[in-house]
C-alpha cells in the first residue's frame, strides 16, 4: 500500500498538468464546433485500424520467438479481451497475454485494469497487490525511410499474488507512437489526432508471468521487458 501511495503522490503533479492540457485541447476543439454548429465529438473522425484491431481479439498476436499454446476470447467485465497463453521458444517460460483491442469509433480505456483485478479474484479467489512501480522500455521499430526508430512505453509493473499463486504483472495501453499505462495520455494524443482530423488507436495490454511464492517481482523484470517489446512492437505492425 505504501508504495502504491509513493508512486501517486509523485505522479500528482504530472497528472494535473495533463489534465490541464486536456482541457486546453478540448476547449480549442469545442470553440470551432460552438461557432459552426458542428461538435467534432458527435461524428469523429473514422478509426482507420478497426477492422486489424478487432482481428487481435479473434486470433491473438503472433510474437517472434514465443509458441501460442492456447487462444480464446474471454469476458473480463463488460468487454471481450484476447487471453492468449504463450511459451518461450526452447524454455519452460509461459505467460498470459490479455489484449483488450479498441472496438469500435467511441470506444475508449477506461477501467481496465479494475476490470483485470476483479477478473483475477474471481478466477484466483483473491488478488494482493505489492512491489508497485512504474516501468519504461522502448521498442526499436524499422521506419518506411529504411531508418530505426524508437518509442518508449511507460507502463505498471508489480507482483498480484493468490493463495494458489504468484504474478508479475505489466499493464499498458499501447498506442501507435509508444504507450502509457494512463488513460489519459490516450485522451491527450487522440484529442490532438482529432485536431488534425485523425484518430489514435489503442489496446488495453496486460502481461501475467507466474513466478515463485511471493518472490521478488523484479528478478521477473527482464522476461517481462522482453514480452513487453514484442507485444508493442507487433502491435504497432500489424493494427496500430
Amino acid at each position: 500500500m505504501s508504495s502504491l501511495f509513493k508512486f501517486f503522490k509523485e505522479n500528482q503533479l504530472s497528472q494535473v498538468i495533463a489534465l490541464l492540457l486536456l482541457l486546453l485541447l478540448l476547449a480549442m476543439g469545442g470553440i470551432p464546433g460552438y461557432l459552426t454548429g458542428r461538435w467534432q465529438w458527435k461524428q469523429p473522425p473514422p478509426v482507420t485500424s478497426l477492422n486489424e484491431l478487432r482481428h487481435i481479439r479473434k486470433t491473438g498476436l503472433t510474437l517472434p520467438g514465443w509458441q501460442t499454446i492456447e487462444q480464446t476470447e474471454q469476458q473480463i467485465g463488460e468487454r471481450k479481451w484476447s487471453l492468449q497463453v504463450i511459451k518461450k521458444d526452447g524454455s519452460e517460460s509461459q505467460a498470459i497475454l490479455l489484449l483488450l483491442p479498441q472496438n469500435g469509433p467511441m470506444d475508449q480505456p477506461e477501467v481496465e485494469w479494475t476490470e483485470i483485478n476483479g477478473w483475477g479474484r474471481s478466477r484466483w479467489r483473491k488478488w494482493d497487490i505489492a512491489q508497485y512501480r512504474s516501468a519504461e522500455f522502448t521498442v526499436k521499430q524499422p521506419s518506411k525511410l529504411g531508418s530505426n526508430t524508437e518509442t518508449k512505453v511507460e507502463a505498471r509493473f508489480f507482483r498480484a499474488s493468490t493463495p494458489q499463486q504468484t504474478f508479475a504483472v505489466l499493464q499498458w495501453y499501447a498506442l501507435p507512437e509508444g504507450g502509457n499505462s494512463s488513460p489519459l495520455h490516450w485522451f491527450l494524443a487522440d484529442q490532438w489526432a482529432q485536431w488534425h482530423k485523425k484518430r489514435t488507436p489503442w489496446v488495453g495490454v496486460s502481461i501475467i508471468i507466474p513466478m515463485e511464492p511471493l518472490g521478488q517481482v523484479e528478478k521477473l523484470w527482464s522476461l517481462a521487458q522482453s514480452i513487453g517489446e514484442a507485444v508493442q512492437a507487433a502491435l504497432m505492425t500489424t493494427a496500430l
